[in-house]
């Protein structure tokens, strides 16, 4: 804004303006030919100086870091000079004999129009919706650092009107990590971007001087002046903010439940489960993710989760970009994921980008911190069966750096000392570790390895021994072409095996294993084609080895005849293409298109049966017999990922989403819950993949001044050829397994409503879900017909959930907390009565899932003990003290039934029928 110029000022301004213009009417009319050839910019103006009858005056560090290529013949001193600094920040005043370089500052030869006006410019507003600034200050009582000015591009006359791009980088000042979920604004919030996954930004600014801020979770907060000439980057590295202070919270990704268009997603705050009270303390990603709306267990201490409605195989469990088969230790008490190494947990229930494909249900994206390239670091806990430890490495300072994580059990001691004979025969124990490289090669290149091992042994029975292992391999290399542009090259091998040993009689004693491999390949691109479009495409392959199952004699007295199913093969691939659109401000889209193609692989043999008839060896009309790598039967189609947010106001918003679905792989299994032993199988002749569709739509409110969270959410889902069994199906070491299994269709619908507070000294969140999962087993044929064709509830349907999860800090090192759960009891199937068929009494049972086990509810309640925050101190401590089952309610895990003497009794198992009590130590160095 200008103020008026007292008459003697003015005259100073058109005497200035004079001397200008005299200056620059001053032309050297002697002509010069030279030649450069990747020369110092120094040394050639040096070199034009002698060609000259010009003195140069400037300063050497001007002129630094540039170098010329170029050749002039015959030309003007003006003309060789403006090549020279073509593509520098330097500018020139040709002046009696002398020449004046300037750095970035341009001398105007006339004054801009209405330079003496009066009239004061109008004060740009910031955007806003419905009169709500769009951002709101959060921040007024956090410091500011205030960065030293920035010159981007070269300062060149009647550009004052242009806007230009500044884009460039964030990372992390110790560890060279970059910073995603950064938002970088002006000061007014007129022009903001966000970093992405590789800490990039792209913000379009006004020429001449911009006032920045930054705001991040933990980081410091800075305020960098930046005067825009042209386009160019600017790379910047934050300071961690470890300042104690009473109460300041500092939010990255505000309002992003509210803004992001993608509905049914839940992130998993990793630090903050570590207050949650948890059976045997053991702190537990997964776990914890079961207490948010819409993700559901068939029960207490069961493996494999339910998410909409879904079965446990519908849902892809990735583990830095490789599948985890079976997510669970110690028959599903515990999480395979090592807390102290995971990094985020993020859980798409619906509006699954179109990057992953292979699941109807969910996708559960579990990323592995980076360990810290500046110094050696570590975390670790000490409960009453597990112990955990986990180390950070800085392999090349700055640039490099290793994670290594290690947890096991010492249960088998414990179980040795109790006084039950039973249980002293008995052995549970299970370890996992895992190790992870990074290296930031430069600032456009980058790669990662990462190694997980788990492994679990168990025996209820002294005769049997059960054995499971998962082993990820996943390497990754990120390129940054340029601020618009990347590539990701991804290769992955997952395995996941099992193994019973049978000694209980010599004449039956066996081996008997089971093994699953996959590969697969997979490039990811991402290109931001304009402020409104960023799109993200890539293509990939994945291919399934699957061994069945093999058995073999153990001794020379068994009976056990050697047996080995033929390997299954299938080769999964897809491409696909989204665009994050935004329309306006109000109206963002992702829209996205996966197509997937799945083929079949021999060698093997796959049985045609005759048409409307029951699948069994006597229907079979003929046996096809493949070769090695021939393709036995294709699948594929288009997946469609579309969703949509539309801004209500500045914290509040509609959101609605469509997926479809396909899925090749089918668990296996005759349990209610998802066990060690179940088989994995692929589609071929004979078994058609899953398809699914859901819609989705949410409402999404934030109160920014109490900092809590409103969604209400609420879906419909349909589900096609999903893999059921018949009674009595015999699914262990079947070579015509198809004979055993029906498929049919499902549909689930459900409202999920969630309310959370983030901050304060009393925070946590209230989740509630009312949904519905039926399937339908319907057929022509009889004897493939379950309750008469009609749509029963699923095993695993709870049509009441409710969760409440709370912490209350007392002091800085004293809190409490507490954990609430009801759910409806699941459906099962009872004896209703008894007949006589061919002289034998015969019991008869209701229709399939027709009657539900008791309603489930629990309480755990935790004090929370930090130690003292000195900081030279070895390590610092965390103690959890915890009482799982407050109320000691003996929730039923499943219900059977007896006959006992002619009369059908029933009983009731139970996992945790007592208050347990834990004490947990953990500690950081």
């Amino acid at each position: 804004m200008k103020s008026k110029l007292p008459m003697q000022k003015r005259f100073f301004v058109l005497v200035l303006f004079s001397i200008v213009c005299a200056v620059t009417v001053a032309q050297n009319t002697q002509n010069i030919t030279v030649s450069f050839n990747n020369t110092p910019l120094k040394e050639a103006v040096l070199k034009v100086e002698t060609l000259s009858d010009k003195t140069f005056y400037f300063e050497d560090s001007w002129l630094q870091g540039y170098s010329v290529t170029k050749s002039f013949k015959n030309e003007t001193l003006r003309t060789v000079l403006d090549g020279l600094f073509s593509n520098t920040n330097i500018n020139y005043v040709l002046h009696e004999g002398k020449v004046i370089l300037l750095n970035n500052t341009y001398v105007y030869t006339e004054l801009p129009t209405n330079y003496f006006n009066d009239a004061k410019p109008e004060e740009k507003q910031p955007e806003t919706i419905d009169n709500a600034p769009i951002f709101q200050e959060e921040y007024a009582s956090q410091s500011v650092e205030t960065r030293k000015l920035v010159t981007i591009g070269k300062q060149t006359p009647n550009a004052s009107n242009k806007t230009y791009i500044l884009s460039g980088s964030f990372k992390n000042a110790k560890t060279g990590e970059p910073l995603q979920n950064l938002s970088i604004s002006t000061t007014d919030r007129s022009k903001y971007d966000v970093t992405d996954a590789d800490g990039r930004f792209s913000i379009r600014l006004p020429y001449g001087l911009n006032k920045l801020e930054t705001n991040l979770l933990g980081f410091e907060r800075i305020r960098q002046d930046v005067i825009m000439y042209g386009d160019g980057s600017l790379n910047i590295q934050l300071r961690e903010n470890t300042e104690s202070l009473d109460e300041v919270i500092v939010k990255s990704n505000k309002d992003a439940n509210v803004r992001d268009a993608v509905v049914g997603v839940t992130n998993i705050n990793i630090e903050a489960i570590k207050t949650i009270p948890l059976v045997l303390g053991e702190r537990d990603v997964l776990k914890v993710a079961t207490t948010m709306p819409g993700i559901k267990t068939a029960g207490e201490g069961s493996s494999g989760f339910n998410v909409r409605g879904g079965r446990a195989d519908q849902n892809l469990i990735l583990l830095d970009d490789a599948v985890l088969y079976n997510p669970s230790h110690f028959l599903g008490f515990f999480s395979a994921v090592n807390p102290f190494t995971t990094g985020s947990l993020e859980i798409y229930k619906a509006s699954i980008p179109a990057e992953f494909g292979g699941r109807l249900s969910s996708v559960f994206d579990i990323e592995t911190k980076s360990g810290s390239m500046e110094k050696f670091k570590g975390e670790g806990s000490v409960g009453p069966i597990t112990a955990n430890l986990a180390v950070e490495v800085p392999v090349v300072k700055g640039k490099a750096s290793l994670i290594a994580g290690f947890r096991a059990t010492y249960s088998d001691w414990i179980l040795r000392s109790l006084d039950e004979e039973e249980l002293k025969n008995s052995e549970a124990s299970f370890y996992d570790g895992i190790v992870k490289y990074k290296h930031n090669i430069d600032n456009n290149n980058s790669i990662q390895g990462t190694f997980y091992y788990s492994k679990d042994r168990f025996s209820i029975t002294s005769d049997s021994i059960f054995d499971y292992n998962n082993r990820l391999i996943s390497l990754k290399y990120g390129r940054n072409f340029n601020d618009k542009s990347r590539a990701e090259v991804i290769l992955v091998n997952s395995q996941y095996k099992y193994g019973i040993n049978y000694e209980a009689d010599a004449n039956e004693d066996f081996d008997f294993g089971y093994a699953l491999n996959e590969y697969q390949a997979k490039l990811n691109l991402s290109y931001k084609l304009s402020k409104k479009h960023k799109l993200s495409y890539g293509l990939s392959s994945k291919l399934y080895a699957i061994d069945p199952g093999n058995i073999e004699p153990v001794g020379a007295n068994s009976d056990v005849l050697s047996k080995t199913l033929d390997r299954e093969k299938g080769l999964e691939s897809a491409v696909y293409i989204a665009d994050l659109f935004e329309v306006n401000k109000r109206l963002l889209l992702d829209v996205g298109l996966r197509y997937s193609f799945y083929a079949a692989l021999g060698e093997a043999t796959q049985n045609v049966y005759e048409a409307d008839v029951p699948k069994s060896e006597n229907s079979i009309v003929e046996v096809k017999h493949y070769d090695k790598n021939e393709i036995i039967e294709t699948y594929g189609g288009p997946e469609y990922r579309i969703a949509a947010r539309y801004l209500l106001g500045s914290d509040f918003s509609v959101k609605a989403g469509f997926n479809r679905t396909i899925q090749y792989l089918h668990l296996l299994s005759t349990n209610t819950t998802q066990s060690p032993t179940d088989i994995w199988k692929l589609s071929d002749l004979n078994i058609a993949p899953q398809r699914a569709n859901q819609y989705s739509l949410g409402f999404f409110k934030n109160l920014p001044a109490s900092d809590v969270e409103f969604s209400l959410e609420g879906y419909y889902k349909t589900m096609t050829d999903l893999l059921d069994y018949k009674i009595g199906a015999q699914l262990i070491l079947n070579d015509n397994l198809e004979t055993e299994l029906l498929q049919g269709e499902g549909k689930a619908y459900g409202i999920e409503f969630l309310v959370k507070k983030n901050s304060g000294k009393f925070n946590g969140y209230f989740g509630y879900s009312y949904s519905s999962s039926q399937v339908k087993l319907d057929s022509q044929i009889m004897q493939e017909r379950v309750n008469n064709g009609e749509f029963f509830p699923a095993n695993y349907d709870k049509p009441h959930d409710f969760s409440v999860v709370a912490n209350y800090k007392l002091t800085k090192r004293f809190s409490f907390s507490g954990n609430f759960t009801y759910q409806t009891g699941r459906p099962i199937t009872y004896p209703i009565g008894r007949y006589v068929f061919a002289g034998e009494e015969q019991v008869l049972y209701s229709d399939r899932n027709q009657f539900r086990i008791p309603d489930y509810y629990r309480l755990d309640l935790g004090v929370n003990i930090e130690g003292n925050h000195k900081l030279n101190k070895l390590a610092h401590s965390f103690i959890n003290i915890s009482v799982y089952n407050v109320l000691g309610r003996n929730n039923p895990y499943s219900v059977f039934f007896v006959n006992d003497a002619g009369e059908i009794k029933a009983y009731k198992t139970s996992i945790f029928s007592i208050p347990v009590p834990t004490i947990t130590y953990n500690f950081k160095f």
